[in-house]
């Protein structure tokens, strides 16, 4: 374990990551990562991780969507494609026991710092890679983001209603997703590492993630070969997990797919016969029917304000809630309690960040904000690489590294 200004704590504490990626995917994957305790050292080129400079909010210095994937992290800035950059990187892999990246497949074997190389410097070292397309595959060399994979895996294609054009997740679900399982993906590395004590890679294509989401929609594909289309705002199977709009413009959701809840729901609504109607005693005959239902349960949700239909739902025991905005969800008092906003002390003003939804007994990991860039290159080359300040001069002078170290950063061309 190597030293840090801020010890980290949780897990994954005496872990030590290096984080090659940009962007989304890869920052989120190893934010999860430094969330969980490990100690994350963001290894960046000169120019920084362009979405330092992607607007149009921006905080202590960096954009908030900078600020969104990068907490817990420590920055340091490398030339990969000059020789004493390559050299450093493999002197952080050597104490090392991960590596994420999302360079596109190849670029790391060119800058000769491929798994080949790292396992060179490290045996134990885990090489998690993570990409559009994946390792393998007539599309590996295609450049890829979020919306790209959205495309591709059909998501877009059941977003929206019937009559409507397919439409992009508010959410970047082809970038968190992949994140996800790339932390998972890491740790299960670290798992077989200390099981055979030999490294490992991990292949994470951000396009086979999406696939993976289409769960059941796409299972039911492959058993039926009906192509399913838009879902609205409702479930395929399940006609009464829904949303409604209620009488007073407001929106609500409802998930009645058992026959308790249907029967809750029914009273709820103010209509109790329909649980003995013959058109709706169970879940097919309802899905039967659903063209009936609907119009009947949205006549009811029309005729009551939400505050009341949620109220009575809520003594049904029905699961049941408001569609919130992004501003009444973060306001909302559960996800305040559960630290899910946090607010970090930044180099100025403080951070408004969002939380860690992964718990643990001895509490979390201490958060601190995202780091300047360049701001802790001198001391992780100290501290992990053992470079004294003669090798960071010359370093420097062959434009390896910044000119300028320390907690001020790197100075920007």
């Amino acid at each position: 374990m190597t030293e840090q200004a801020t010890p980290r704590t949780g897990p994954l504490a005496g872990v030590t990551v290096l984080d090659l990626t940009q962007h989304l995917s890869g920052p989120h994957a190893t934010m999860i990562l430094g969330d969980f305790g490990a100690r994350v050292i963001k290894v960046e080129p000169p120019a920084g991780d362009p979405t330092r400079r992607i607007g149009p909010y921006f905080e202590d210095g960096d954009s908030d969507y900078y600020h969104a994937a990068n907490r817990n992290k420590e920055s340091v800035v490398l030339d990969l494609k000059a020789p004493g950059g390559r050299e450093a990187l493999l002197a952080l892999a050597a104490k090392s026991d991960v590596v994420v990246e999302n360079f596109r497949p190849g670029t790391l074997e060119k800058l000769g710092i491929g798994f080949e190389a790292l396992s060179g410097a490290n045996p134990r070292i885990v090489l998690c890679s993570v990409t559009g397309f994946g390792q393998t595959g007539p599309y590996i060399h295609r450049p890829a983001f979020d919306i790209i994979v959205q495309g591709l895996a059909g998501g877009m294609s059941l977003t929206g209603e019937a009559d409507g054009r397919p439409v992009r997740s508010g959410l970047p679900i082809g970038d968190v997703v992949a994140g996800v399982y790339a932390a998972a993906g890491a740790l299960a590395g670290l798992v077989e590492v200390a099981r055979t004590g030999r490294g490992t890679t991990v292949d994470v294509s951000m396009l086979d993630t999406q696939v993976a989401l289409l769960s059941y929609v796409g299972t039911y594909y492959l058993a039926s070969g009906d192509v399913p289309g838009p879902q609205g705002r409702g479930h395929m199977s399940i006609p009464t997990y829904r949303a409604f709009t209620c009488g007073d413009g407001k929106e609500l959701v409802v998930a009645a797919n058992t026959e308790p809840f249907w029967q809750g729901l029914a009273r709820a609504f103010g209509v109790p016969e329909l649980v003995d109607d013959p058109r709706f005693l169970d879940n097919e005959l309802r899905r039967e029917h659903r063209p009936e239902l609907d119009a009947i349960l949205e006549a009811r949700a029309d005729a009551l304000t939400a505050p009341v239909l949620l109220a009575r739902l809520t003594e049904e025991g029905v699961p049941s809630a408001p569609i919130n905005d992004v501003a009444a969800a973060l306001a909302d008092p559960e996800i305040r309690e559960r630290d899910m906003v946090l607010t970090l002390a930044g180099r100025g003003d403080s951070i408004r960040t969002l939380g860690s939804p992964v718990k643990f007994s001895a509490g979390p990991a201490a958060a601190v904000a995202a780091p300047r860039l360049g701001a802790d290159t001198a001391n992780v080359l100290r501290d992990v690489a053992g470079y004294d300040d003669d090798r960071l001069a010359e370093l420097a002078a062959s434009g390896a590294v910044p000119v300028a170290f320390g907690d001020e950063g790197t100075r920007r061309a």
